[in-house]
């Protein structure tokens, strides 16, 4: 069967691999319709990945449908069920996992990243990792794990409707933390680079935006925050300049939630973390309760789905399309490849 794998820096190539054969007890066939490429795949491609295996199969965000299950596999998942998957590993011994926080293991090994992943036409998986998407169409399912891992971060910061929430970066994840922000009835500050992104912030549900190269980020947020400075800030873009932001810019025992990896060292002036009383968390990956938080709302029908997608592509035209996105990084909310 075809499948896409990323071999060298900037070279990704079409292979055939081995279609899987029998299924064991506790297993689950899954058929790939659309698989998404995220930004850690353009990292893997772009060499700048160390957590990732070479040369591997990317892949993770999965809209797919149940080819066949084992004899073990609960009658609840049956063939021809639209689903999706939770792409990470848990030990079940390691410190995160022993407090129940199995998202954020210690050991985790996630789809497309520390193994490889599901961009190919079948794909194998523990039924625990399968998830069911209702009335979700496959090419909907493609976008539920990178919105989840936005709702996780604000479920991390504990966000209320009496919080003022900036997220810094709009793209796909970030979209998933404004989104969830907003249906916890927070006031919501969305800010990126992009107008075009901000613009779609706005579509879902953001009150405020902010074009972070244009404007001046801490007068806007004095403005619409009386003076305070937002409750709680989500930084979902991993660079030295958005870590300060958000601890500038994050009011007095506030609350500051990171996603984003920065590639470089970043350097804070520390006082704010003590003099603010600041409250600094990471967060990693989802739940399953954030996955289905995400199915929830994208059911209601009124996410702009469409526009999230930049491009549904073929396999053959991966390569080109990487290579592309690296070069218009800014532009890309998600690109779908269709099995």
């Amino acid at each position: 069967m075809k499948a896409i794998q990323i071999t060298h820096t900037q070279q990704l190539n079409i292979i055939d691999v081995e279609r899987p054969a029998a299924l064991k007890e506790n297993e689950v066939l899954l058929k790939l319709h659309y698989v998404g490429f995220c930004g850690s795949d353009l990292n893997t491609f772009m060499g700048r990945n160390t957590m990732a295996l070479s040369p591997v199969i990317p892949g993770h965000e999965v809209g797919a449908t149940i080819e066949a299950v084992g004899s073990d596999v609960p009658e609840g998942l049956k063939p021809g069920m639209v689903v999706t998957c939770n792409p990470y590993t848990n030990c079940g011994k390691c410190a995160s996992c022993r407090n129940g926080r199995v998202n954020a293991c210690q050991h985790n090994e996630t789809l497309g990243v520390q193994r490889n992943g599901a961009m190919k036409e079948y794909i194998v998986l523990p039924w625990e990792k399968i998830i069911p998407a209702g009335l979700l169409t496959p090419k909907t399912c493609a976008l539920i794990e990178p919105m989840s891992v936005g709702f996780h971060a604000v479920s991390r910061a504990g966000v209320t409707d009496v919080d003022v929430v900036l997220v810094i970066g709009c793209g796909m994840v970030g979209m998933g933390a404004v989104v969830r922000a907003v249906t916890r009835g927070a006031t919501v500050v969305a800010a990126d680079l992009d107008d075009e992104k901000l613009t779609l912030a706005r579509q879902m549900g953001a009150s405020y935006t902010i074009n972070t190269k244009t404007e001046d980020v801490h007068q806007r947020l004095l403005e619409m925050t009386s003076g305070f400075g937002p409750d709680v800030v989500i930084e979902a873009v991993g660079s030295p300049a958005t870590y300060q932001m958000a601890v500038d810019e994050v009011a007095f025992t506030g609350r500051v939630v990171c996603i984003g990896y920065a590639k470089s060292e970043v350097s804070f002036q520390t006082k704010y973390f003590v003099q603010k009383e600041l409250d600094i968390r990471g967060s990693r990956n989802a739940n399953p309760q954030d996955f289905r938080a995400v199915i929830h709302y994208l059911e209601r029908g009124t996410c702009p789905v469409d526009q999230l997608i930049t491009k549904v592509i073929q396999p053959e035209e991966a390569l080109d399309t990487m290579r592309w996105w690296s070069e218009n990084p800014g532009k890309v909310f998600r690109i779908l490849v269709e099995f």
